[in-house]
This record gives structure tokens, sequence and C-alpha cells, in this order.
């Protein structure tokens, strides 16, 4: 089963130079837990609700004497994931899972040549695993 039948798209991204406060307010309205990086046009990294966590300052940190970086000050491209695996739309999804599971990683930008045609998530694959045992079975899934 191809990734093109499951992935998403269009996909939302930032870019290298947007803070980091602006990519935590795309993640949130769009309910995202990664998003890719692009500069004119080609993928460059990834930046994931993770690395945005470690780099937001937290309320139940030590005060320190330094003064704490402003988020909105601190661009995406100092915490974002640079070397970044993808595949493409043809690739399969088994393919995408094993890579995701070895990996630990949570989603996969899904290419053609450099440009960025869609993104394919671990909730994704969970619709396709749902889809496959509904066809194998013949019954609607539930919920």
């Amino acid at each position: 089963m191809e990734i093109a039948k499951w992935m998403k798209h269009p996909v939302r991204s930032v870019k290298p130079l947007d803070s980091i406060w602006h990519a935590r307010e795309v993640m949130a309205e769009h309910r995202i837990n990664q998003l890719p990086v692009l500069a004119n046009g080609r993928l460059v990294g990834v930046v994931s609700d993770r690395d945005l966590r470690d780099a937001f300052p937290s309320v139940l940190a030590e005060p320190t004497p330094h003064p704490t970086p402003d988020p909105k000050q601190v661009m995406v491209e100092s915490v974002m994931t640079r070397n970044v695996f993808t595949l493409t739309a043809h690739d399969s999804v088994t393919a995408a899972a094993i890579l995701m599971r070895r990996e630990r990683i949570g989603a996969l930008p899904i290419v053609d040549g450099a440009r960025l045609v869609g993104i394919l998530a671990r909730s994704d694959l969970l619709k396709a695993l749902i889809s496959l045992e509904s066809a194998a079975t013949g019954k609607a899934p539930a919920g």
C-alpha cells in the first residue's frame, strides 16, 4: 500500500528564520506535532513539538543570572533537526512504519525530488492499519 493514499497534503510548514513562537502557534492551531522547515521551497529540516518544548523557558526552571531568550527572537533554524529522513509517495506504508519505529520519529516528510509533497504521521499509519483490518475482516471499524 503506497504512502500517497495516506499522507496529508498540502503540508503546513515554517521557514528557518521564523520564530519558535510562530512555529508553536502553527502547531497548536492545526493540532500537529511536526513541521517541515522549507527554505526557497526545499526541505531543510523538521521542527517537532519536543524541539520547541526543550527550547521554551519553563515556569518551573530555577532562576538564573542569565536572561532567558525571548521565544519570539529564537529562530526555528536554531532548534530544528537538519538531517531529515524522507520517503516518496510511492514508497510503502510498511517501509514508513519500519523507518519511523527504528528512528523513533513521529512523522516523515514525503518528497518528490527536492519538493515536499506531503507528510505521513503516526496517526496516518494507524488509519491505514484500521483500514487494512476492516478490509480483511469485512467489518466496519468501530468508533
